[in-house]
């Protein structure tokens, strides 16, 4: 009777820690099955997103191949106000900076690479955005602009050949032939990645033409012997 009574005090004891732990488990329920659709609507709304600023992206290249400036711009305008986190609403504004560029809008083509280069969260397209908008500062006359916007290349990666050629170009518009040829000599021994390797060594042998030739030190020069002109009599 004891073991009886013993099982059933055990049995009501269950109950009652049901009767008092069930709206938590319940709701610990619940909200992991939230999560997890929660979780699985915003996967499939941020690829829906992608989609339709992928959609909006190739209408606006079929805009520019169409002559059609305009309507590329009114697409590139939607891109950014819909899709400002998208990557093609990046390559989107790099495409608009070729279009001004080719148009001579300097100031234009700068800004919407330098909201690239600053706001990009693909790393890649920043390190492109900023290189092609070194290139339009100084084609703006601002080298020193340029060679800020590209600092020390320390991140370039992949792109280390093209930041050193660009800085030599900023540092030769800045009439700084030294700098500039250092920096065309870094950017050749790092490679010349899709680079113009013939326009590199034609900017470096026209400097190293160019170029002071070093005065002979001490250690070099000859010492004047009897019988040659400048030894002491």
């Amino acid at each position: 009777m004891d073991d009886y009574l013993s099982e059933k005090e055990q049995w009501e004891w269950v109950k009652e820690q049901v009767r008092q732990n069930a709206p938590a488990v319940l709701l610990a329920i619940v909200l992991g099955v939230g999560v997890i659709f929660g979780w699985r609507w915003w996967q499939g709304h941020q690829d829906a997103q992608q989609l339709a600023a992928g959609a909006k992206y190739m209408q606006m290249v079929r805009s520019l191949e169409g002559g059609d400036r305009s309507q590329a711009l009114v697409l590139l305008g939607e891109l950014e106000r819909d899709y400002a986190s998208s990557p093609y609403s990046d390559q989107a504004r790099l495409l608009a900076a070729r279009l001004y560029v080719d148009e001579a809008q300097l100031d234009h083509a700068a800004g919407e690479l330098a909201a690239v280069a600053e706001h990009s969260k693909d790393h890649q397209l920043a390190l492109v955005a900023r290189q092609r908008l070194a290139r339009v500062q100084i084609a703006q006359g601002k080298p020193d602009s340029a060679l800020a916007t590209l600092g020390d290349g320390a991140d370039a990666g992949a792109f280390a050949a093209r930041y050193h050629e660009i800085r030599g170009d900023a540092y030769y518009a800045k009439g700084d032939k030294a700098a500039a040829l250092g920096e065309y000599r870094s950017a050749q021994s790092a490679g010349s990645e899709s680079g113009d390797t013939a326009l590199l060594q034609l900017k470096i042998a026209d400097l190293d033409n160019g170029a002071p030739k070093a005065a002979p030190t001490a250690a070099t020069t000859p010492t004047p012997t009897a019988g040659t002109p400048g030894a002491a009599k």
